[in-house]
């Protein structure tokens, strides 16, 4: 089967790492790359570090309005697809380029799958959360991470080509952990010990559009007085400069450039606490047993709450720092609720066996 697989951001360029390996065992895959991210540290030295195969084609789409931005894509995903005809467009997350695949092949009346189907925050005022519903509702083939997300479907009345896998996270995560303990010297670098120190990312427009928030987070971040080292995303920089929080929070924080996968999972992975805004962080945390605080007030990772290693805090100051100084996940549950690594197999199998 030819499938065209469609990533843009650097968590798509994570999970298509595990599926695209197991996919090219039967398949024949064509590998587009929107441009979502554009920057180096977000875009190519993942697929360096991570041995994803050279985009077939690369939209260079770059930055601009959801508007903008999705419409673009659209147009150059389609000219791709009318060229190569595949016989599946495969589809990863909430993204605007998640959206415009999907939109684009069933234009073309082409079969879609989408992979991390089912999850919902229940906040349709982030982009992510329309992005995820417009593109379940179109496509035909759906991946559900969880039992949650398969409920979520069925509730919208999504029953048909529904298929629990597991998370594809977790297969690249578990995969590459090892990899990053042997490579990655980042604590070295930074003068870090082992559960010494606090990682944070920010980087949704909820927060970084909003001076008053970004100024919560900065102001919690400089009275906490610990060790909180921050790969700084080009949105959340520009922010931070245009607020003038950027020198405040220089004096406070260790601020680096955005990371590539092994030195933010080795770094992650040795942290005593995770705060971000971040979905797929928030899952990672879990996964490698690091309690959570979520600069959010609500999760479509509802999983991670349930079991004691997440928290949300929204921007509040207050409960940032008091969660940050008291959070205990030591009693807390810890399960494979998001599959045992092996989701990207379950789903090359399940279209090896659609295709027959």
């Amino acid at each position: 089967m030819k499938i065209a697989s469609v990533v843009g951001v650097r968590p798509q360029f994570v999970k298509a790492s595990a599926v695209s390996r197991e996919l090219r065992k039967k398949h024949d895959e064509i590998l587009i790359h929107t441009g979502q991210h554009y920057d180096y540290q977000m875009n190519k030295v993942f697929f360096e570090e991570l041995n994803i195969p050279e985009p077939d084609y690369h939209l260079d789409i770059g930055s601009g309005s959801h508007g903008y931005q999705t419409g673009e894509m659209l147009k150059k995903i389609e000219e791709v697809l009318i060229k190569e005809r595949p016989d599946l467009v495969l589809t990863y997350g909430d993204t605007n380029s998640t959206l415009a695949g999907a939109l684009a092949a069933s234009k073309l009346h082409i079969k879609t799958a989408h992979v991390e189907s089912g999850l919902r925050s229940f906040d349709r005022s982030m982009p992510e959360e329309i992005n995820r519903i417009l593109t379940d509702h179109c496509s035909d083939i759906l991946f559900c991470p969880t039992e949650n997300a398969v409920e979520n479907l069925k509730k919208e009345g999504i029953t048909e080509n529904v298929y629990l896998t597991g998370d594809v996270m977790v297969d690249s995560l578990l995969y590459n952990r090892e990899i990053a303990e042997k490579k990655s010297n980042i604590l070295s670098e930074l003068g870090l010990k082992s559960k010494g120190y606090i990682v944070a990312t920010v980087h949704r427009a909820g927060n970084t559009d909003d001076e008053q928030k970004m100024k919560n987070i900065v102001d919690a971040f400089s009275e906490l007085n610990q060790m909180i080292v921050f790969p700084l995303h080009p949105r959340t920089e520009k922010f931070l400069r245009l607020y003038g929080l950027y020198e405040k929070l220089k004096y406070s924080v260790i601020l680096t450039q955005p990371l590539g996968f092994f030195e933010f999972i080795h770094l992650m992975s040795h942290a005593k606490i995770v705060l971000t805004d971040s979905g797929g962080i928030q899952k990672e945390a879990y996964v490698l047993k690091v309690p959570c605080i979520t600069l959010r007030e609500n999760t479509e990772w509802v999983e991670t709450i349930e079991d004691g290693w997440n928290v949300l805090v929204g921007t509040n100051k207050s409960k940032i720092i008091e969660m940050v100084r008291h959070f205990n996940s030591s009693l807390n549950t810890h399960s494979n609720r998001f599959g045992n690594g092996n989701a990207s197999r379950i789903i090359a199998s399940k279209l090896e066996e659609l295709s027959c």
